[in-house]
Formats: structure tokens, C-alpha cells, sequence
């Protein structure tokens, strides 16, 4: 029996045209090849898996082809040969991270004057060679900057900041990008009617995203899913294999977050748990999710590209961002972020993810702030689209006192006089409301009182309190407006009104009106 040699190995690319998601860089390489402008000293940089090695081990191929075409090696002669079976000393292969002392550079300036065996170069390929320490950096800078004729050195790095400024000038610079799901996922079905076997598109795009950009990632993975069964690879298998939920699993959980259905978010939970899932995956994968939804909700069409999923899902995001606020996302995925780092001194950390689910699905039941300014925001966009109105004779008889006057027949708050105080009062709120919009209800039903200097005193009813919090936080913007309209620099303070039954009659678009929709929705009329 032959021995087993994993994918990535077996299928690492021969040629410029296999290496897929850098055709930029392997382009400009075969032009120089083709008109002889070779560089003496290059610099691969790009996280791992994205074909740094590769294209490194190809150029080298190229450099000593006996019979190029079109830049490529031709992968018959005796020079690509030797090169692919790795028995060729023209090409040396160097560890940085093992051989990173001033005596191995050292050595390797001391072998460099000798001329190449078979080929026309020599090529020197330093793996990590930010591992290199600071003494064998200086060792190797003059070689470098000046090698003999026949050397060509090509360095690669995952972490091109730690390297000198003075190496990184000596070199000509090629960053390697993330390889996308979609070239990822053709380079995987390549590979899988290249062996034999096959997979569904979903366990083949699960594989891609998974692989974070990598290739040699990717085809790992595939190892590992094609070893568990002699069958087709489907995505079930792909999630146990990789133990993560998979994206229909959070499309509903993300769903029951939105629709506030904590019930249905701690089943699922407890499904994935039960599953063998890692929490600190699950909060990771929700997170990312939710960064997903809320680009797809920004972008639209470019989701796809910038989320690195297929069109077929991206879609769906969109379809999902429809039905979240934005902030409601933003507070979410703050929520999560926060869970995956909570977890690591969590003597429990299911129970961190089940508290954040709860917190996301119920944050606009709280009565804190922010649940308030959601519920608010929620009840805006509904009145917005004419889903929903508010009758406002019913709201003003709810709050007038026994014995009074039919609403229709309560008197109306009489106008400031123009010029008035209170009419500057009223046109800064006017502006702070046109300026943010999404935070207008915060200064729904505050009253001008008295001037008194440079302050501005205004009443909040009693059954407003809840909301004097977050006009508090709001103060800044609030005196901008006020100081614009008096002319002179104004500050805000809140007084407590008198008792609601002294009051004139609520309008409908008081925020008091707004908050009891929430609270006694069955004694509001609402026309659908």
C-alpha cells in the first residue's frame, strides 16, 4: 500500500494558472519571467493557506525551467523534475522559525557565492521570516541588498510589520489576499472529480467559509469530511465534522432573537449543546451571523461579496436585515462579542450564552433606556408604513381625569406668542427632531416653562419619568439647538410637572401615549 498523502500536498498547484484568488500577483510574475525582468529579492506576504509557499515553490520552477511556456514551467524537464520530486539543490528550502540564529544566516551568505547545479539560479525560500532574529537580520541585509547574479531570494511571512524596514526595502512587496468562497469552493469540486468523490454544493460552501480565506484550509477540512464516510459528503456531516451549527440553524436562532422569542432561542440552545457544539463557537458563529445580517441590510447586492457567501444566501440576509433595527443589531452583536470573551472565566459558559440570548430577545421588554428607545423606534417605523395608527381621542380620554369634558371638547394648549421664548423653545425641538430623527420621541410632551437667564427651565409629567434618563443623555444636543435659537449659550433644566389630573388632555402623539400602546395596548384603540 502506497503511502497516504494529505490533499493539500497532493494537489498544491504546479503552475501559475492553479493557484486560484491571487491572479494579480502570479499575472505580474509571468510578465516578468516572459521579458526577463526578474527581481533579486522578493517578499510574499498574507495569512496563512493563501498560496504564499506555492507560488514561491512555482517562481522557483519558472526561474529554472529548461523550457518555459508563456512564463509557466514546462514540468518535463529534468530541472522541474528534480524540483517536484524535491531533490534538486538549486532550490533551498529554509524554516525560519528553527534556523532563525546569526550562524545559520551566516552559513547560508557563505554558500550563496556558489554557482546553480543544473539550472540558472539559485532561489532561496525563507518560510516566516519575521522569526528571524535581530542579529541574523543584519547578517543577511547586505547579501540582500547585493547577492551574486545567478540568487534570487524569496521570503514569505504571516506578519510582514515585524519585519525591518530595512529588508522590507530591499524587496519587491506582493500581499496575498483571503481566496474567496467561490474560488475556494471551484478549487474543491476540482479537486473532488480529480479523486473520485463528490459533496453537495451546501457541504462544499460550508467547507469555503469555514476555511476563513485559506486553501490549505479548506482542502484540510475536506481530508477530514471525506475520511469520516466512503459516501457523498453532505452538510450534516460538515457540521459534526466541524462541529458548528450551519446556516439554517442560525438563520432561526437569529430569527426567534428578532421576534423576542426567548423560549425558542434556549431550545435551539440547548439542541446545539446537546450536540456536542463548543459554546465559545456558537457565540462566535452568532456573532458573525449578525454581522452578516446587519452589511446585507446595508450593502444589498454587495453582501455576497463582502460577507463571502453564495447569492443565494446573501438574499436571505437581506430578507432577514428587513426585520431588524439596526441598533437592535448593533446592541446584539455587542452582546455576543462581549459572551465570547465572558466565556473564558465562565465556570459555565452555556450560561453565558443562554443569558445573552435571553437579554437579545427581551432587551425591548426591559424598562431600561434602551429598551424603551426600541420599543419606541419599533412602534416609529410601524406608524411610518400605516400598519398601525393611534386614535387619539381614545388616548386623551384614557388620561383625563373623572368628571372632565369629552376630549373633542378639552381645550387646546394655547400657542406661544411668536418672538416668545417659547417659541424658540419650541423651534429648537423642532430642529432636534428634523436633526435625529430616530431619537424624536425623546422630547415628545416636554413644556416650556420659564427662562431664567442663561437656563432654560422646561416640565416633564410625572408619568414621564422613566424617560428623564434618556433626555438626560440627550442634553448636549438639545442645548445646541436652544443656544442656536436664543442666540446665546443656553442650558436645560428638567422640572417635575403637576399631577396628570391638573394637566390639558394628552395628544396622540405624546410619547406618554406611545409608552401605554405597550403597556395597556387592549384599552388603546389600534386600527390595523
Amino acid at each position: 500500500m502506497s503511502e497516504y498523502q494529505a490533499l493539500y500536498r497532493a494537489w498544491r498547484p504546479d503552475k501559475f494558472r492553479d493557484i486560484y484568488g491571487q491572479e494579480r500577483i502570479t499575472t505580474t510574475l509571468i510578465n516578468q519571467l516572459e521579458s526577463g525582468r526578474i527581481s533579486h529579492a522578493y517578499l510574499f506576504c498574507g495569512s496563512r493557506g493563501t498560496g504564499k509557499t506555492t507560488t514561491a515553490k512555482v517562481l522557483a520552477r519558472a526561474l529554472n525551467c529548461e523550457h518555459p511556456v508563456d512564463g509557466e514551467p514546462c514540468g518535463e524537464c529534468r530541472v522541474c523534475r528534480g524540483l517536484k520530486e524535491e531533490s534538486s539543490l538549486d532550490v533551498m528550502e529554509i524554516d525560519a522559525a528553527s534556523n532563525n540564529g546569526v550562524d545559520e544566516v551566516r552559513t547560508l551568505r557563505d554558500r550563496i557565492a556558489y554557482p546553480p547545479t543544473l539550472g540558472k539560479y539559485k532561489v532561496y525560500i525563507i518560510d516566516e521570516v519575521h522569526m528571524l532574529s535581530s542579529g541574523a537580520f543584519n547578517a543577511l541585509l547586505k547579501t540582500l541588498e547585493e547577492p551574486p547574479a545567478h540568487a534570487v531570494f524569496i521570503l514569505a511571512t504571516t506578519e510582514p510589520q515585524k519585519l525591518p524596514a530595512t529588508v522590507i526595502s530591499r524587496c519587491q512587496r506582493f500581499d496575498f489576499k483571503r481566496i474567496s468562497v467561490r474560488n475556494i469552493s471551484a478549487r474543491l469540486n476540482e479537486v473532488l472529480a480529480g479523486i473520485g468523490r463528490s459533496a453537495t454544493a451546501g457541504a462544499v460552501e460550508e467547507i469555503a467559509s469555514a476555511a476563513d480565506g485559506g486553501m490549505r484550509d479548506a482542502l484540510s477540512l475536506l481530508d477530514m469530511c471525506l475520511s469520516y464516510t466512503d459516501g457523498e459528503v453532505d452538510e450534516e456531516l460538515v457540521r459534526r465534522v466541524l462541529g458548528s451549527n450551519g446556516r439554517d440553524f442560525m438563520f432561526r436562532f437569529t430569527d426567534a432573537l428578532e421576534q423576542g422569542d426567548a423560549d425558542t432561542a434556549l431550545k435551539l440552545i440547548a439542541s446545539a449543546m446537546e450536540d456536542g457544539r463548543d459554546p465559545q463557537a456558537f457565540t462566535r458563529e452568532t456573532a458573525a451571523h449578525l454581522r452578516n445580517i446587519l452589511i446585507a441590510g446595508i450593502t444589498g447586492e454587495a453582501a455576497a461579496e463582502i460577507c463571502q457567501v453564495t447569492e443565494d444566501t446573501a438574499k436571505r440576509l437581506t430578507e432577514q436585515a428587513k426585520h431588524f433595527e439596526t441598533n437592535r443589531l448593533l446592541r446584539s452583536m455587542d452582546m455576543f462579542i462581549k459572551a465570547e470573551g465572558d466565556m473564558r472565566y465562565a465556570a459555565n459558559p452555556r450560561s453565558v450564552i443562554e443569558m445573552c440570548a435571553v437579554r437579545s430577545a427581551r432587551v425591548s421588554r426591559e424598562k431600561t433606556p434602551e429598551g424603551l428607545t426600541e420599543r419606541l423606534e419599533a412602534l416609529e417605523k410601524r406608524l411610518q408604513s400605516g400598519t398601525v395608527t393611534v386614535s387619539a381621542s381614545r388616548a386623551a380620554e384614557k388620561d383625563a381625569p373623572a368628571g372632565a369634558p369629552a376630549p373633542e371638547a378639552a381645550k387646546q394648549e394655547t400657542p406661544p406668542a411668536p418672538g416668545s421664548d417659547g417659541e424658540k423653545f419650541a423651534r429648537a425641538l423642532a430642529a432636534y427632531e428634523s436633526r435625529y430623527p430616530r431619537y424624536r420621541g425623546v422630547v415628545f410632551g416636554i413644556r416650556y416653562v420659564k427662562t431664567d437667564g442663561n437656563t432654560v427651565v422646561a416640565s416633564l409629567p410625572k408619568e414621564r419619568e422613566i424617560m428623564r434618563d434618556v433626555i438626560k443623555g440627550k442634553t448636549p444636543e438639545i442645548e445646541a439647538e436652544l443656544t442656536f435659537e436664543f442666540g446665546r449659550e443656553i442650558k436645560l433644566v428638567l422640572a417635575q410637572d403637576a399631577p396628570a389630573a391638573a394637566r390639558p388632555a394628552l395628544s396622540g402623539r405624546d410619547v406618554s401615549t406611545i409608552f401605554d400602546i405597550f403597556q395597556e395596548r387592549d384599552k388603546i384603540n389600534l386600527v390595523d
